[in-house]
């Protein structure tokens, strides 16, 4: 890559950056319906044709996830031959790790919105779907079988519907979704006698 290509790319994201800054304080300032493209835009100073270069919709705005290159490179570094579900726990502990602050208290405010906001309840089923067929990509990779094969897709919707039904619970961590993952592979034990998560 040049040094140029390198720059460019590096001046995207951080327009894309500070587009979604400037959107979720706006959205906490004064609420996300009565937030506008065009006030967004003109806090970022982009244009509002800018901004849907980055993003399609206000909607897309709140629905693209940070975490997913992160996570499909964290998969990656994996050694083979242990429990799929133990190597995206792993996994999703170091991309968490890895995360700052700011980026952590940023992707909670991102999950509060999509999950909690009645006017996103369509965008998270989409949301739903692609977790999903992610999730699908990612176990694939890392087992060496189809993406459509039947347990790929299996364990794909039961780890998504695992962090779905965490997700409203207040904010997600690597400790959550690593219980949420190891009770997934012990087969979700009801034991009376462990400790509940809080």
């Amino acid at each position: 890559m040049s040094v140029e290509t390198s720059l460019r790319a590096r001046k995207k994201e951080r327009t894309r950056r500070t587009i979604r800054l400037e959107a979720f304080r706006l959205f906490r300032e004064q609420g996300y319906t009565e937030t506008t493209v065009e006030q967004i835009a003109a806090a970022a100073e982009v244009s509002p044709s800018t901004f849907f270069r980055y993003f399609p919709t206000k909607e897309q705005l709140v629905m693209a996830d940070d975490q997913d290159a992160l996570m499909i490179e964290a998969l990656a570094a994996q050694p083979r031959g242990q429990n799929p579900l133990t190597a995206v726990r792993r996994a999703t502990e170091a991309v968490y790790a890895s995360m700052s602050a700011e980026d952590a208290a940023f992707e909670q405010e991102r999950q509060k919105l999509l999950y909690h906001l009645p006017e996103l309840r369509s965008a998270v089923g989409l949301e739903f779907q692609r977790s999903i067929d992610l999730a699908a990509q990612l176990l694939a990779d890392y087992t060496g079988r189809p993406v459509d094969d039947f347990e790929v897709r299996v364990a794909a919707g039961a780890m998504v519907g695992a962090m779905l039904g965490i997700v409203t619970t207040g904010p997600v961590d690597a400790t959550k979704v690593g219980h949420a993952l190891d009770l997934l592979e012990a087969g979700l034990p009801f034991d009376d006698d462990r400790p509940t998560s809080s």
